[in-house]
């Protein structure tokens, strides 16, 4: 038997090679990262690629900045900022918005006009906007459906800021109003910053509010928000905030602004007072008033018409920007003209016999028959037309308008306040280039005793009174200090008139307020030492005819109000040591005498005096009606109080 040798089988290569463990453990690997991944994505920032999903984006919103606050010069707070309670509807949330506002409805009143208006707001915005149902809220309503809110889905109760005037009318015409800003305000502004499109963000729109709107308006914060493709707010990632505006002070002083619209009351007229050495501005008047917290509110169409159609002009503000005929007591600036250029001496007199005669035509004394014999102070203390047409004459119309300005008539003063008039100095030049005519010697007549085109605001008397009174060029201001750092005063310098003409004419002002005949006697200041010196002023505001003169002038009573004449009354005291000049315009009050002088009096008693002038500072005549007056108040004040107790045990 033979056996066949075989050849030993050839081993088998290994299951799984090194190089394959290798590669199988990087395969292993790079699964468990990417399912970790998977599941970070997944699980992790699941939220995060949601939002990207959605085309999430980061937007930077502005905060609102506080505005600045405004104090009168005692620190008394005449605009601040107020918490506003409003509520505000979401769409989204509240579903059928006309139905929520039927549930809100039974909570506040809202009314069927304002209902429309939001209905309208929700339909054309985007539902998860807030719309505005209420603004300013009073706290108990306010408070009465932040407790139903949970049942008031998309009904939101929120808290603001918004501007207040504690003292409404006060100050309505000086520091003015804020307002949304509107799109006139935005095509007005070049390149407007983004502030102003926030909505309903309020600038100044009026008075000091928009002067000093840069000052006040403060710097903007910053919001970094999230939102989704189509804007809604997802959340808060930071805040900035920003710098809230700068406080301002006011020369004004509240209680004698509060004292002046009070003494003006029932007229058409205007106050200003200066401080004759600082040139600080105490009061500002302009009556009648408004209450500017109607406008930041939101003023109604009827209370608009009401104001606007009111003949007394209570928007208008009369003591910077009105313009009236200065009457009499432009004698001052005339009488200074001549003194100066040594066209008359005190001791030169004048005939009146009630008229003088240019050519054919009269011009009339306001005394039918005459003063007689007249000296320059005589002249103004019985405020002698007849002696006015005559230096007026003498001197000339250019240095009458050259004397005017250096007293600062003609020029509107450099005041943060819109709207400040310059009135008007004629000269034979502007006559010329405005009417294309020349300068008469009749023209020269109506400009020695205020008329014809002569034109001055009650600021402007207030400061011609103030220079007169000093001898200085005392600069008129309204802002005291910012953020508590006070403002430098203008340097004031000499008005360049010698101090005898300046003492003759302040004389001849003292006669007119403290003598028998002054035409301000019966208003005057009783104790020496307070002594007021002033000069009365009527202009006219229609033209007499020869034949209503030949049947006797109508009296200004006896005509419609519009006919009237202008009261003024320009003043200072004391009158050995000035420290406040005053100027009164009355619109069609009839005589300076019997409407501007009295109100003038009140508040110089009350600047001199305080709250409660002693009775001999007043005229033996007006003491006893002033006794009686006070013992009624007194009597009434404990009314008043057991009223008031009454009214806070209610509101407890």
């Amino acid at each position: 038997m033979s056996y066949r040798r075989f050849a030993p089988a050839p081993k088998a290569p290994p299951s799984i090679t090194r190089r394959g463990l290798l590669l199988a453990g990087g395969q292993l690997g790079l699964i468990g990262v990417l399912g970790w991944r998977m599941r970070q994505l997944q699980v992790e920032e699941t939220e995060r690629y949601r939002l990207l999903a959605e085309e999430n984006r980061i937007n930077t919103r502005l905060i609102p900045p506080a505005r600045g606050l405004i104090f009168d010069r005692n620190g008394t707070l005449v605009a601040e900022n107020r918490q506003n309670y409003r509520i505000v509807i979401v769409q989204e949330q509240a579903g059928d918005a006309a139905a929520m506002l039927d549930r809100l409805g039974q909570l506040i009143p809202i009314s069927a006009d304002r209902r429309e208006r939001v209905l309208a707001d929700v339909a054309s915005r985007a539902s998860f906007v807030p719309v505005s149902v209420v603004e300013h809220m009073d706290w108990r309503d306010f408070a009465r459906v932040a407790v139903n809110a949970p049942s008031l889905p998309g009904i939101i109760p929120e808290v603001g800021l918004s501007r207040h005037y504690p003292y409404g009318p006060d100050f309505a015409h000086v520091i003015g109003y804020v307002g949304p800003v509107s799109e006139r305000d935005l095509d007005a502004t070049p390149d407007p910053e983004p502030l102003l499109q926030i909505p309903k963000f309020q600038i100044g729109k009026s008075g000091i509010e928009t002067r000093a709107e840069d000052v006040l308006r403060g710097e903007a914060g910053a919001s970094r928000i999230e939102v989704n493709s189509v804007g809604r707010v997802m959340r808060e990632l930071d805040r900035t905030d920003g710098r809230p505006g700068q406080n301002l002070q006011v020369t004004l002083d509240q209680d004698l602004q509060s004292a002046a619209l009070d003494a003006m009351q029932g007229q058409s007229a205007a106050v200003v007072v200066m401080d004759v050495r600082s040139g600080d501005l105490l009061v500002l008047a302009s009556a009648p008033s408004f209450d500017p917290n109607t406008f930041v509110y939101g003023i109604s169409s009827r209370d608009w018409q009401a104001l606007n159609g009111d003949i007394y002009r209570p928007l208008y503000n009369k003591a910077i920007s009105g313009t009236y005929p200065p009457g009499s007591t432009f004698k001052m600036v005339v009488a200074l003209a001549a003194l100066e250029a040594g066209e008359v001496t005190p001791g030169d007199r004048v005939f009146c016999p009630g008229f003088t005669r240019l050519g054919n035509r009269r011009f009339h004394c306001w005394r039918r028959g005459g003063h007689g014999h007249m000296n320059l102070r005589d002249s103004l203390k019985q405020s002698c037309d007849v002696y006015y047409y005559e230096i007026a004459r003498r001197v000339g119309v250019d240095r009458i308008t050259e004397m005017a300005q250096r007293l600062g008539l003609g020029t509107a003063p450099d005041l943060p306040i819109p709207a400040i008039s310059g009135g008007l100095t004629p000269t034979r030049a502007w006559k010329e280039r405005i009417h294309d005519e020349s300068w008469q010697v009749g023209d020269t007549f109506n400009a020695g005793i205020g008329q014809g085109y002569v034109l001055a605001s009650p600021l402007q008397l207030a400061i011609m009174t103030a220079r007169i009174a000093s001898g200085n060029a005392v600069v008129p201001r309204v802002i005291r200090a910012v953020d508590d750092l006070p403002l430098a005063r203008p340097e004031v310098a000499s008005l360049g008139i010698s101090e005898r003409s300046l003492r003759q004419v302040r004389d001849g002002m003292f006669a007119v307020s403290n003598e028998r005949r002054g035409t301000a006697y019966s208003s005057r200041i009783a104790e020496e030492t307070m002594a007021m010196a002033g000069k009365t002023g009527t202009s006219q505001v229609r033209q007499i005819t020869a034949a209503e003169r030949a049947q006797g002038v109508w009296r200004n009573e006896d005509l419609p109000w519009e006919r009237r004449d202008h009261g003024l009354f320009v003043g200072y005291a004391p009158y050995d040591d000035p420290r406040y000049a005053i100027s009164v315009v009355v619109e069609h009050g009839g005589g300076g005498s019997s409407a501007a002088a009295p109100i003038a009096q009140r508040l110089m008693l009350r600047l001199l005096y305080g709250a409660t002038p002693p009775l001999s500072a007043y005229p033996p005549a007006q003491r006893r009606e002033i006794e009686e007056r006070r013992n009624a108040a007194e009597e009434e004040q404990p009314q008043i109080e057991e009223s008031s107790d009454e009214a806070d045990g209610d509101r407890a």
